[in-house]
């Protein structure tokens, strides 16, 4: 059950929300954010690597200020050089709504909606890219009526890598595996009828090691998700199948939250680095406006 822990200073509360991690931060004044604050967010978002705050009262420029203050923040610049129309003031703000250009609800037969259904696998943000997502900071701008689903998961990577068997554990420290991920892999598997034409392997894959140390915390991680397409140097079948396993493995019940939206400045913080996630659908989609909006935060590693 979730029990509440008083921060050193008095002027947080916690609130943990599954056995291993996960938390609920509140008192959090966002006009007055003392260092000292910041750092007990920090510390937080370290433990727990996904931290909830309630309603926020954020607008999207605090939002993304808030965002700054983890690091150098991603944007959507490559996006719209090619010419995408962004919906948002604010190039910081990635637009993971359920709505068309024009600000109408995508139908559930629309290529939006579509390209939405990867998001309903597990998955760390950016691991398609050479340069993943460190933080992430997702923040509700206008959420469906209350009763219609929308909420996001969360699993616990960190410990899934504590409790795999040993021998497979000493496999993956020993040969030290690259997988390989693609943005156009994860989507095809989630809307297989939708990028028919489209290869993955014709396309860049981003290379990241499957297994690595959360330097935050000193624990070890398993860097696994839905855009791994394959593991570099394995053969295909080896692969595939060691691919599943630890994914299967990683998204059991025990290692996972699921957290609602309540508010329409609710945000969550949380790390990619040792955590994975995904968007739970409901009876909302295709009807009622889901205003979601993400500022992300480059790794700092190199």
């Amino acid at each position: 059950m979730p029990h509440k822990e008083e921060s050193s200073s008095h002027q947080l509360e916690i609130l943990e929300l599954h056995p291993t991690f996960a938390a609920e931060v509140r008192g959090v004044d966002f006009e007055d954010l003392q260092p000292d604050l910041f750092d007990q967010i920090h510390a937080a978002i370290t433990k727990y690597g996904v931290v909830k705050f309630p309603k926020t009262g954020l607008d999207d420029a605090g939002h993304v200020a808030f965002a700054s203050r983890f690091g150098e923040l991603d944007d959507v610049s490559p996006y719209t050089k090619l010419g995408k129309k962004h919906r948002l003031a604010f190039e910081q703000l990635f637009d993971v709504s359920n709505l068309l250009e024009d600000g109408s609800v995508a139908q559930l037969d629309s290529h939006r909606a579509a390209m939405n259904r990867g998001n309903s696998l597990f998955h760390v943000d950016s691991s398609f890219n050479p340069r993943r997502a460190g933080y992430s900071l997702l923040k509700a701008h206008e959420l469906p009526p209350k009763g219609m689903g929308g909420a996001t998961e969360y699993a616990d990577t960190r410990t899934a890598f504590d409790e795999l068997p040993e021998d497979l554990k000493t496999e993956l420290l020993d040969k030290d595996y690259v997988a390989c991920h693609s943005l156009y892999h994860s989507r095809k598997t989630a809307a297989p009828g939708f990028l028919t034409d489209i290869k993955p392997e014709d396309h860049f894959m981003s290379r990241h090691k499957l297994v690595q140390r959360h330097e935050p915390s000193g624990r070890m991680n398993l860097y696994i998700a839905s855009h791994v397409h394959h593991i570099e140097g394995v053969p295909p079948e080896k692969s595939r199948q060691l691919i599943d396993t630890l994914y299967k493995h990683a998204c059991q019940p025990k290692y996972i939250v699921a957290i609602d939206w309540n508010d329409n400045s609710d945000l969550i913080l949380w790390d990619n680095t040792c955590v994975m996630h995904r968007a739970m659908g409901g009876t909302f989609e295709g009807k009622h406006v889901r205003d979601m909006r993400r500022a992300t935060v480059h790794d700092g590693r190199v």
